[in-house]
């Protein structure tokens, strides 16, 4: 094992504190991570919580392509019950304190919400590429079975491209970030499979699925398509906008992240000391931070999703309308005719950009 990876037999040397000559960060610096971490923490739970609830309360939101996005927020919420609390820990103690296995299990749950996450914006994707551009085979395809098993698949795959950091022993403890994560500088073969696998190829399928709609919404503006030409309600192009604001927001906030791994996986002694500390932290945070917006973009831009979310709050003050909303509507919804997800307003028949 390399000189230079094995952050978790430092810690256990050395208390599982910071490495020799290393100085303890000023507290501005701890109180700014810990505020970050604990904004997008809390803003994480309640927000992708009332994510979920909205899609089971409001009968406009349970279709297939919101199927996705529900499994998107349970990705999201997974780091937000243990990963990011014991950050929090390390961070206040300076240190981690809490044990191998502890540490194992937090970097485990935090991969697999990284990549559960960009897995579902993919399948997120694929699925607003074929309702949009393969309208015709829209309805077989994510029937409400399918739907599920596609999602299944997604955690399966996941899980999958996880169990390997075990074997590679790439789950360990970094003090410059208080958190058990991957570490970059295990593998440099590993390390540019991984970003390669779980970013760039996802990021590819995702631009390839949004530039083909972009291309046909051009197309029906300009109204050079055939007569067969499917129909793109207004409603079609605003819940495409708001799942390509997710993606694009998920991209700038994991990239620098993942462009660091690849530069050290490339030449790891001549990259690693160049690499500013506070460089290595803020695209980490950055990265953390990701986890709390996706709900907020969806009460944002979804008309839909903003009233689910004043009825939920409102619903606190007044229980019995909390229940009386959930108990309308039943399960039919998701066994209609499945509608692109993040339905923002009634269908409109007829209508068209």
């Amino acid at each position: 094992m390399p000189e230079n990876v094995s952050f978790l037999r430092n810690r256990t040397e050395l208390g599982h504190g910071r490495t020799l000559g290393q100085s303890a960060r000023p507290a501005w610096v701890i109180t700014v991570l810990a505020s970050v971490l604990i904004f997008t923490t809390v803003v994480d739970i309640l927000g992708n919580l009332m994510v979920i609830i909205s899609v089971l309360r409001n009968r406009k939101l349970r279709n297939a392509g919101n199927v996705f996005v529900v499994s998107l927020a349970f990705a999201d919420l997974v780091v937000a019950f243990y990963p990011y609390p014991l950050v929090l820990y390390a961070i206040f103690h300076d240190g981690w304190s809490l044990g191998d296995t502890q540490c194992k299990v937090s970097g485990f749950l935090m991969g697999l919400s990284v990549i559960g996450s960009i897995f579902n914006i993919t399948g997120i994707a694929i699925n607003r590429y074929c309702y949009i551009c393969h309208s015709f085979s829209y309805d077989k395809l994510y029937s409400y079975r399918n739907t599920l098993l596609f999602v299944a698949l997604i955690w399966a795959l996941t899980v999958v491209a996880i169990v390997p950091n075990f074997f590679v022993g790439s789950l360990q403890y970094d003090p410059r970030i208080f958190s058990c994560t991957f570490a970059q500088t295990v593998s440099s073969s590993y390390t540019i499979t991984v970003v390669v696998i779980h970013f760039i190829v996802p990021i590819m399928v995702v631009t390839f699925c949004y530039l083909r709609i972009w291309i046909l919404v051009i197309q029906v503006r300009r109204k050079v398509k055939s007569e067969v030409r499917p129909r793109l309600k207004p409603s079609d192009l605003r819940n495409f906008i708001t799942m390509f604001v997710v993606f694009v927001l998920f991209a700038i906030c994991w990239a620098p992240l993942n462009f660091i791994g690849l530069a050290v996986s490339i030449n790891p002694q001549a990259v690693v000391p160049r690499i500013p500390e506070w460089l290595f932290v803020v695209s980490y945070f950055m990265a953390y931070f990701n986890s709390c917006l996706n709900a907020i973009i969806y009460g944002l831009l979804n008309q839909n999703f903003r009233k689910e979310y004043k009825r939920i709050v409102m619903s606190m003050w007044m229980p019995r309308l909390f229940f009386q909303e959930t108990s309308r509507g039943g399960t039919e919804a998701m066994k209609s005719k499945p509608s692109p997800g993040l339905n923002n307003n009634e269908q409109m028949q007829g209508e068209t950009l």
